[in-house]
């Protein structure tokens, strides 16, 4: 889910330039944040430790206590806390050299793509996947949120759907700015209503722990089996495309130096990989409420969050106070995260349509497409089906962010076979890198198909293992095929100023751009072919007629094989 905010800041950043009276659109909508584009060192202001506190206080969605109920229900206590930590184990092993790559070079998940073994139009494919993470999981939070308004208005599920739909655009067209300010203002409330009961039940009522710890499923086996843990971490899984949520804050982190190196390396792992630890202790939490309440709800409601958070007030306060705020608390965790699930969303299609077309539409198109999606799927009743969703979308995801991370901790640092410094504007790389592109396909069709028993029922609950396996060989297998030809299709961007400082930052010598006649720091910059003069990323890609790209030249392959 997408906790993307801005950033709580303890001084504020200089503002972005006025815009002129035809600075395209795409700018324009852009430069808030910097969405879509190398994030400056001139708008990181924050400590390590601000960006590290601010992205860890988004992690508010409900739908961990969804899924760890949901596998625990399948296949007991047991199997799904152990489940739930191979899971976090591999999501925080993939996600650490991607949060360490977007700390270090202040780029998002979809740029660290391009330049890691996808292409410039190669990376579509996965801008389609993230896009799709933030559609699933807005349907999953406002299915959730119908419940409590069903609960708690009487509202039918159909009509909770779409107010839970409708009500986000307001909130989302004001973008970051805005969301800032209602994550900041609902964090203290939100985490009050979450630990509190759970806090009382173990206090006052340890056998609590005990029933637990021996609930077997539904099936009433519950025996400790690797096809059920390997089940349940599927499902756990399609939560590894968090991290490009976690990266939309890293990529705020200030340059690492000697004084910083500490609270540097502390804040990227805190915040990046590390918010995998908070899930999955709320995956254990959502097991835990789960069973507290299966004799009264059944199994089917004992996966709602509002049935596990109204059976466990109901246990420490008046009858008359239960079900307001088990309301409150799913209606505030819903706002939380769809306002950001439909920004992020609208930026990934947007991203992607830019790229391909070259015309940027304007984002709010985006953001209701991205809505629309999610309601055709909430009215479907895809909460009844979540884990069938949700292990079907893991095999894409894990291809995915593998890939990635391999083409970075191996191609790049070890091999060294796939360049080093980032790359992510458009001329600098080839249109599709056989690397990634080939090694995520293979990964994710073949996982798909043993998903949906190609190969057998016994081989079915390993797919997510094959999606890692086939991804993290595959990756440096083709790179060495390929001989690391096909990252670079130009190594000179025609700037004489080096692309990283003496300490390995990203530079901060600005230019302006030829085009839109903005200001932007030396990464985000290329020369201009036609002019003496230098072309912003942004306005490379909604570059129709390609005047502004540079020529391919070729580059030496890289050594290392």
């Amino acid at each position: 889910m997408d906790t993307r905010t801005q950033l709580a800041e303890p001084s504020p950043p200089d503002p972005a330039p006025p815009a002129v009276p035809d600075e395209p659109q795409a700018v324009r909508e852009t430069l808030e944040d910097y969405t879509l584009r190398f994030a400056p060192r001139s708008y990181r202001r924050w400590t390590p430790m601000v960006v590290a506190t601010t992205a860890l206080g988004g992690i508010a969605y409900m739908a961990d206590f969804s899924i760890g109920a949901g596998i625990a229900m399948a296949h007991g206590t047991g199997n799904a806390l152990v489940a739930i930590t191979v899971a976090a184990a591999l999501i925080f092993t993939t996600g650490f050299p991607l949060a360490y790559y977007a700390a270090r070079y202040n780029i998002d998940l979809d740029l660290i793509t391009r330049g890691s073994g996808f292409g410039y139009y190669g990376s579509v494919l996965t801008g389609v996947i993230f896009a799709s993470f933030t559609v699933i999981f807005f349907a999953l939070e406002g299915a959730i949120m119908a419940q409590g308004l069903k609960l708690g208005f009487g509202l039918p599920l159909w009509l909770g759907y779409a107010v839970s739909t409708l009500m986000v655009i307001p909130l989302v067209i004001y973008g970051m700015k805005a969301l800032s300010k209602l994550q900041v203002w609902t964090t203290p409330i939100w985490l009050l209503l979450m630990v509190g009961p759970l806090v009382y039940l173990v206090a006052t009522d340890p056998g609590t722990v005990d029933s637990f710890l021996s609930y077997a499923g539904t099936d009433g086996e519950g025996s400790l089996n690797t096809a059920s843990v390997l089940l349940g971490a599927g499902v756990c899984l399609s939560l590894i495309a968090q991290i490009g949520e976690q990266i939309d804050y890293l990529r705020f982190m200030p340059p690492k130096t000697e004084a910083n190196r500490r609270s540097w390396w502390t804040a990227m792992v805190m915040a990046g990989p590390g918010w995998v630890v908070l899930g999955a202790i709320k995956q254990a939490i959502g097991v835990f409420l789960a069973v507290y309440i299966l004799s009264e709800v059944g199994p089917a409601a004992a996966t709602e969050p509002i049935q596990q958070f109204r059976g466990a007030f109901d246990a420490m306060m008046p009858s008359w106070l239960v079900v307001p705020l088990a309301v409150v608390l799913v209606v505030i965790s819903q706002i939380k995260i769809n306002v950001t699930n439909a920004y992020s969303g609208s930026l990934a299609w947007t991203n992607s349509f830019t790229r391909v077309t070259k015309h940027y539409p304007g984002r709010m198109i985006f953001v209701l497409v991205n809505l629309a999606f999610a309601l055709i799927l909430m009215e479907a009743d895809m909460f009844s089906f979540l884990n069938s969703v949700l292990g079907f979308y893991s095999n894409c995801a894990i291809a995915w962010v593998v890939t990635v991370a391999t083409d970075i901790g191996v191609n790049k640092y070890l091999l060294k076979l796939s360049p080093h410094a980032p790359e992510f504007r458009r001329g600098m790389l080839y249109a599709v890198n056989p690397v990634g592109v080939t090694a995520f396909t293979a990964a994710s069709g073949l996982s798909i198909a043993m998903y949906f028993h190609a190969f057998g029922d016994t081989v079915q609950p390993y797919s997510p293992v094959a999606a890692v396996v086939i991804a993290s060989l595959l990756t440096p297998v083709m790179a060495v095929v390929t001989r690391g030809r096909y990252y670079l299709r130009r190594s000179d961007d025609g700037i004489p100023v080096p692309l990283l400082d003496d300490e390995g930052n990203p530079s901060a010598v600005t230019y302006d751009c030829h085009v839109c006649r903005q200001t932007f720091e030396r990464p985000d910059l290329a020369a201009c072919p036609a002019h003496d003069a230098v072309v912003c990323s942004l306005c490379l890609s909604t570059d129709k007629a390609g005047d502004h790209v540079l020529p391919a030249a070729p580059p030496v392959p890289l050594s290392g094989a």
